[in-house]
């Protein structure tokens, strides 16, 4: 199982964030890169995110992960789980099929 990413409290979410992209990135190891995909695609349900997760580029990150041979990270890229079925996690990262960015309240 995947140790929880080394962050300083004070650096918030964004700095959260960032270190789970950054583990995801750097880790060999497959089990720590399924908990910390699914640990993004459940950051991407909540709106309050959307902005951190454009800036960190896991949109990118999703749709890499569609080519893995490893199918627990294409499940989870797409956003197949039980705890959460649907929309996909790209779809709440911020784009529709095909790669589109969603409209957003007030834009």
């Amino acid at each position: 199982m995947a140790q929880k990413p080394k962050v300083d409290l004070h650096v918030g979410r964004l700095g959260y964030l960032q270190a789970l992209v950054t583990e995801f990135q750097e880790t060999e190891s497959q089990d720590a890169k399924e908990q910390v995909l699914a640990n993004l695609a459940n950051f991407a349900y909540d709106p309050g995110n959307y902005q951190y997760l454009r800036q960190l580029q896991v949109l990118d990150l999703f749709l890499d992960s569609l080519s893995e041979e490893n199918e627990t990270l294409v499940e989870f890229a797409i956003g197949k789980d039980r705890a959460h079925p649907s929309p996909s996690a790209a779809w709440q990262a911020g784009v529709r099929w095909p790669l589109q960015p969603v409209p957003r309240q007030g834009q």
